[in-house]
């Protein structure tokens, strides 16, 4: 580890070493890991960690979280969440992911109360602070810490701290919620969701790491993926097995996006696109929506 890192990692500590007892807000992802690890470091059994399953997670990903934090060895309360059910939500607002992390953050709070536990931790890092976040108003409204922010740590930084800490998730990729996939205004539903989430499932089968199931209609899926999976398709592997499993889920057209992968990508205006239909109709129905702008990889409790 640097200086530089070492530096960081110790005002790390420090803020920690600051906090009488802790709610961590884990989600399995690197930034929330690093976060719980090191506050079982510092804060012992005055800490907890807590993993939120909701709707909005994939099954498999709170299976994961859950099995990495037993073998991390620091305690870990699995609380259900169901956003869905929040008033206005389903309509996939630009707000949502305010609402999503503010209604986590009032349940956080509560558990908080009730175990006599003094902060309230989230994974939030430097890099966040200078991007697209709506759900930071909520971390500053309920009064909620950022340490690893405050402690001047990158993304990059916290992968390479995890790294070097042992932690066995320091590289592995970005999980957003499921709501990401969705254009803002397209309503979220649990079958999509599902549908989606079975798709990613089937990519992450063939070994693919860095992609992301758009949506761009009810049944028309973008996929956005990494150098390496972009290139295997353009070979043409696995094309046919993929359009088989699409087309079992319901997708009516598939289109592979020849710029690749990138994070927070329908936060953009939306443009055409580049892309190559690898099956269905050209004309498969797009999703009516009332503004130009979608989604990207914002809040929700990404695997932080």
């Amino acid at each position: 580890m640097n200086g530089e890192l070492k530096a960081k990692r110790r005002r790390l500590w420090k803020i920690l070493e600051a906090l009488p007892s802790a709610v961590v807000a884990y989600s399995g992802g690197v930034d929330s890991t690093l976060l719980s690890y090191a506050a079982r470091e510092v804060l012992g059994d005055r800490m907890l960690a807590v993993l939120v399953s909701s709707p909005l997670m994939p099954p498999r990903e709170i299976d994961r979280a859950a099995r990495l934090a037993g073998k991390l060895g620091f305690p870990l309360l699995v609380l259900d969440c169901d956003e869905l059910s929040l008033g206005g939500f389903s309509d996939n607002p630009r707000e949502r992911c305010y609402l999503c992390k503010k209604h986590r953050l009032v349940l956080l709070g509560g558990l908080a109360v009730s175990r006599g536990l003094k902060a309230i931790l989230e994974g939030g890092n430097l890099d966040d602070a200078h991007t697209f976040r709506p759900g930071r108003k909520a971390v500053l409204e309920e009064g909620c810490l950022s340490p690893l922010e405050e402690a001047g740590l990158t993304k990059r930084d916290v992968r390479e701290m995890a790294r070097e800490l042992g932690l066995p998730n320091w590289d592995a990729p970005s999980r957003p919620c499921l709501a990401t996939r969705f254009p803002y205004g397209a309503r979220l539903d649990r079958e999509t969701m599902r549908r989606v989430d079975a798709a990613e499932e089937f990519l992450e089968g063939l070994g693919w790491r860095e992609f992301r199931v758009r949506l761009e209609g009810p049944e028309w899926a973008r996929i956005e993926a990494g150098e390496e999976e972009t290139s295997s398709l353009l070979r043409g592997e696995n094309v046919g097995a993929l359009s088989d499993k699409f087309q079992d889920l319901g997708f009516r057209r598939v289109d592979l996006d020849l710029e690749g992968y990138r994070s927070g990508s329908m936060d953009l205006e939306r443009s055409e696109r580049k892309v190559l239909v690898l099956f269905g109709e050209g004309e498969c129905r797009a999703y009516d929506l009332p503004s130009a702008t979608g989604t990207g990889d914002g809040e929700g409790f990404p695997m932080r």
